[in-house]
């Protein structure tokens, strides 16, 4: 308990020097840049200790948020910080209004501690936390109990998101033929019994109940019992494969009944609102930024083989609607005539596109198409196809009929109920290296758990897969 209370007291130091270097960032751009560009009104007192009080404010909203009681996951954590930097700009202008001084402060330097906040706050607060965790100040020992494929499932969670902090130190199971033997490099140990003995003896503070086909009067006195036994209880529900995002935990308090409120979130018009001026704001500035890059990719295409820079592929849209994807021309001319030939007289290629509707060694690709499919630029064409609005900036994959009646089925109404995605969960799942039902099962998962949030995310992982050339073709 005393090494996590250091490292929070550490995390807080973090902040705070988090915070000092956005509001010296912020002056410096007000004081030494921008007045080259724009006439602003001198201000001899501005420093750092004209803005003492805004540290108040940003660290009033940072515990606010649980940000140094609870555990995050990555993307969480960098959630939770953004509403910290939106919520402590607004705060400290309701605060100038108030106090009716807004006059005598740079308000253009609050606004640009806010940006620059954007970045710098999670980064450097992320990043120390992470030290901190390797320093096992701010870490702490988890038992799960349940050594079966959900216990190996939340093993893989806890190890694949180190920000969370959670040390699985071993596994409880009742199955004798577990006992003794490990599992991911953690021993499984007898039995569940036990599990009040292990936390005293090890020190465990967080316990992990995954044994989803436990009979119910078992788990609740486990739980019960457990409670004032570690410092918190994660329980893992025999619930797969339902909405998880914007669900909402239901009390009855008479009843002592809990209730999972499952939302519809595309189902309601201020959602399909703010998702089309997301796609339209982020697809134009895209377009902007990317208007060069587009030519050159265009010309570099005309040189390397003849034909047309960019075509078009008949895809399904939303309610399967058909409709033209753009795309950058990535293969020969004669490309079908190719592809005829080679799974005519290889098997194995055969099996390939039956099962992932693409080639790993594909003989249809040219030398600038190769190095396009690998840095996933030749979808920059689709941004015209979001501007179109035929599809959005983050989706399920666009497909072809054909792809629908083979594979999706009964998955097809669903995935089609939004319009498809530039890029999607599969893209930053793997991408051509995940079979073709799981790209399914990715793409219905999107649509039962879609918010802003999420599109935000997984935009935020497209650029980290593309740059690594992750599982591209």
């Amino acid at each position: 308990m005393t090494r996590r209370r250091l490292g929070i007291f550490l995390l807080f130091l973090t902040d705070v020097a988090a915070i000092f270097i956005s509001l010296q960032a912020a002056i410096f751009i007000r004081t030494k840049i921008m007045p080259y560009f724009f006439d602003f009104p001198e201000f001899p007192d501005i420093g750092f200790t004209f803005f003492w009080w805004v540290f108040y404010v940003w660290l009033f909203f940072i515990a606010y948020e649980g940000l140094y009681t609870k555990r995050f996951s990555f993307w969480d954590e960098v959630k939770a910080l953004w509403k910290v930097v939106l919520f402590s700009t607004l705060g400290v202008f309701t605060i100038l209004y108030l106090g009716k001084f807004g006059e005598q402060v740079s308000r253009t330097t609050l606004v640009l501690m806010g940006a620059v906040s954007f970045p710098v706050l999670p980064f450097i607060r992320i990043t120390v936390k992470g030290l901190l965790i390797n320093a096992g100040l701010l870490k702490s020992k988890v038992l799960i109990l349940g050594a079966g494929k959900t216990g190996e499932l939340i093993l893989k969670a806890v190890k694949r998101d180190k920000n969370l902090g959670l040390n699985v130190v071993g596994f409880l199971d009742d199955d004798p033929e577990k006992i003794g033997k490990r599992l991911d490099g953690i021993k499984i140990h007898g039995s569940i019994d036990k599990a009040h003995k292990y936390i005293g003896r090890c020190g465990i503070e967080d316990v992990i109940i995954a044994m989803p086909g436990c009979e119910k009067e078992k788990t609740v006195a486990l739980i019960n019992s457990l409670q004032h036994a570690a410092q918190n209880i994660l329980l893992i529900p025999d619930l797969f494969g339902i909405t998880v995002l914007g669900t909402n935990l239901f009390h009855f308090f008479q009843e002592q009944a809990l209730g999972l409120e499952v939302k519809n979130n595309l189902a309601k018009p201020l959602n399909k609102l703010i998702k089309k001026i997301f796609d339209l704001a982020v697809s134009f500035a895209l377009l902007l930024l990317f208007a060069v890059p587009i030519f050159i990719i265009a010309v570099l295409i005309k040189i390397n083989s003849p034909g047309p820079a960019i075509f078009s592929q008949a895809r399904r849209g939303k309610n399967d609607r058909p409709f033209k994807c753009y795309k950058f021309r990535t293969m020969y001319n004669d490309a079908e005539e190719k592809l005829e030939a080679l799974l005519k007289n290889d098997p194995a290629a055969q099996n390939e596109w039956k099962n992932n509707w693409k080639l790993k060694d594909d003989p249809r690709i040219t030398k600038i198409g190769g190095f396009l499919r690998k840095t996933s630029l030749d979808e920059l064409p689709q941004i015209f196809n979001v501007l179109k609005g035929d599809m959005s900036l983050v989706g399920p994959r666009p497909v072809t009929k054909t792809e629908i009646d083979d594979y999706y089925k009964d998955s097809a109404a669903l995935c089609f109920s939004v319009p498809p995605g530039v890029t999607g969960l599969w893209q930053v799942s793997g991408r051509s290296n995940t079979g073709y039902g799981y790209r399914i099962a990715l793409d219905s998962w999107y649509v039962r758990n879609w918010n802003l949030w999420l599109d935000i995310v997984i935009l935020f992982k497209t650029c980290r897969v593309v740059f690594k050339m992750e599982g591209a073709v």
